[in-house]
């Protein structure tokens, strides 16, 4: 073990002192909107207390280093570190994109306030939970990550899920290819889901197939999900959002799963705006311009999650 990487992220309230400078005139703004600023404060302090205490927990077990998630792209972890994440369960996701073999333990730091499937573990728990992983004794499971590589060689990986459309809400068109088939688009753009990121957007977009399919058709339509998927399994799934058949454009090719053995790819046909991004963080993404060829597959490596 090299150190231990405290991965933190700024509170509602810290966004909000930070747009309007002083913590008074952040409480101006939301009493205007007649909103609670004291759970504002309520939440903005419990996170910093479990932040502190799972400072001092670890600290008792090796070196901490704490970085905050924004510096996550061009933060460099030593391959020995063991990462531990303080927050709601998306920061665990945007954490393991940028690892390699390394051990995420997520701590859930408001268990009154958010669920935690990701970050399961209590603070209070730390230390116990960081001794048994460095001594090999916690259960780790892995997790499928994708990946996006351009024509141009820029490279993104993704936990939960790959957006692939236009900045805007115009079309984005695009070519398509699903192993030997292919189809010109125009869409709202494509969702590509790890089986990680299948309980998020990717269930939302089906459920709202399912529903205008049903109240179409006149006929109960039922989807068949996996409550409990392999976070660990070699496969991805893609859905078009709102494609549009012309005379130009094709709506086959609008739904699939891809595994090890598929090629899939998408040539954009967008002058400008096109972009790729990932698991839900805009700020980090890719261009996607006219001719450049993005592939996605599944990543050569997988993500560890402690969990027990």
């Amino acid at each position: 073990m090299e150190k231990i990487i405290l991965i933190h992220r700024p509170t509602r309230l810290d966004s909000l002192v930070a747009r309007f400078n002083t913590r008074q005139q952040a409480k101006f703004y939301i009493e205007h909107l007649n909103a609670d600023f004291s759970d504002y404060e309520r939440e903005h302090d419990t996170y910093y207390k479990a932040l502190e205490r799972l400072a001092v927990a670890a600290g008792r077990m090796g070196k901490v280093q704490q970085v905050e998630w924004k510096f996550l792209p061009n933060f460099i972890f030593g391959k020995n570190d063991l990462v531990l994440t303080v927050g709601q369960d998306g920061l665990v996701a945007n954490t393991l994109k940028y690892l390699d073999s390394q051990k995420v333990i997520g701590f859930n730091p408001d268990s009154e306030r958010w669920d935690g499937v990701l970050s399961r573990f209590a603070v209070k728990d730390a230390q116990n939970i960081i001794e048994e992983t460095f001594n090999n004794e916690s259960s780790v499971k892995k997790i499928t990550k994708a990946k996006v590589q351009l024509s141009d060689n820029q490279v993104l990986y993704a936990v939960n899920d790959f957006f692939i459309g236009i900045k805007n809400h115009s079309s984005a068109r695009y070519t398509i290819r699903v192993g030997d088939k292919s189809e010109n688009h125009s869409s709202s753009g494509v969702i590509v889901s790890t089986p990680l990121g299948q309980s998020g957007w990717m269930k939302s977009i089906m459920h709202g197939a399912a529903g205008i399919a049903e109240k179409l058709s006149e006929n109960p339509v039922t989807l068949k999900e996996e409550s409990r998927m392999d976070w660990g399994k070699d496969m991805l799934t893609f859905a078009v959002r709102e494609p549009f058949p012309s005379v130009s454009t094709d709506a086959g090719l609008i739904f699939g799963n891809i595994d090890s053995g598929t090629k899939f790819e998408i040539e954009s046909k967008m002058g400008e705006n096109g972009f790729v991004f990932s698991d839900g963080i805009q700020d980090d993404f890719l261009d996607f311009n006219y001719s450049v060829i993005a592939e996605i597959s599944i990543a050569g490596n997988k993500g560890n999650l402690v969990v027990n």
